[in-house]
């Protein structure tokens, strides 16, 4: 398929203009890989592209061959290529990589769903910035059922908001390259927004040594790191007397890629602004 030739083009058409065109970051990966099949495995998504860096082995190959099947997509290190003919982008790779391919996208005028976590308030604030001419999904977990464990702090941060010691626990695979997760800070920032706080003025991320007797204002953090945990998060709301734990475990990244293809859809009659998966869900 040639290139469009306008930016009018890239642009993501409405329900019922054919399938979802979708170009996947870091295609090669544990979570591309992922993305990849759910996008083969749905009745109305499209593989139109796949990104990885320049010293991956699967550069060239299909992006599918891993399922036995040829998509005809091959992976590039090429990120206008990659995009050329993609309506949508889904990047779960690294703040860095995932801000460059967002700056092609401004360009060409495709969408983007942002499951990078990591990123620091700056690059927050490009992330808008861009919003103003492309619509962008971003959320720290794409999972239905961690969006809806986070709209359960929010009435029990709330409710708990005095009384109660806030701890968020979080654990994940080995090769997780960031602590805490961007679920886990995700949690703190709800309960603490419920509660009429900001997180960066009651957050506490270690303890070491003789720390003293815990702030009652404080929202703590440990992480744990091991294995091939795919992702736990537990908050434990501890009270005189009782104790609440909300917990989320995800036994398959595939909750990520369904997600992922749910926000892409709600993209699709997007033309630009900055949105979340309360969005998508309906739960704001």
């Amino acid at each position: 398929m040639a290139a469009p030739s306008s930016t009018a083009q890239h642009r993501v058409a409405v329900a019922g203009e054919g399938p979802h065109r979708i170009a996947v970051a870091g295609a090669s990966g544990r979570m591309g890989q992922m993305l990849v099949e759910a996008i083969r495995a749905s009745g109305d998504c499209q593989l139109a592209g796949a990104l990885d860096v320049a010293s991956s082995p699967a550069i060239g190959n299909d992006a599918a061959a891993f399922l036995g099947h040829a998509s005809g997509v091959a992976v590039s290190a090429d990120v206008r290529a990659g995009l050329a003919n993609a309506q949508v982008l889904i990047d779960f790779t690294r703040p860095e990589g995932t801000l460059a391919h967002l700056k092609v996208c401004r360009e060409l005028g495709v969408k983007a769903v942002i499951g990078t976590t990591g990123f620091s308030d700056a690059q927050k604030a490009e992330i808008a910035d861009a919003a103003r001419d492309i619509a962008i999904m971003m959320a720290p977990n794409m999972s239905v059922g961690v969006n809806v464990t986070l709209k359960l702090l929010e009435l029990a941060g709330k409710a708990l908001a005095t009384g109660y010691d806030i701890e968020i626990i979080e654990a994940h695979h080995r090769h997780k390259v960031d602590a805490p997760s961007g679920t886990a800070l995700k949690m703190g920032e709800v309960i603490a927004r419920a509660q009429g706080r900001e997180l960066k003025d009651c957050a506490v991320y270690a303890r070491e040594g003789i720390t003293g007797e815990r702030d009652p204002s404080t929202i703590g953090f440990a992480s744990i790191r091991g294995g091939d945990i795919v992702g736990d998060h537990t908050v434990l709301f501890a009270g005189a007397g009782e104790r609440i734990e909300i917990t989320h475990k995800s036994a398959s990244r595939s909750t990520y890629a369904e997600g992922s293809l749910r926000a892409v859809r709600f993209l699709a009659d997007k033309k630009k602004g900055l949105f979340d998966m309360f969005d998508v869900l309906g739960l704001k």
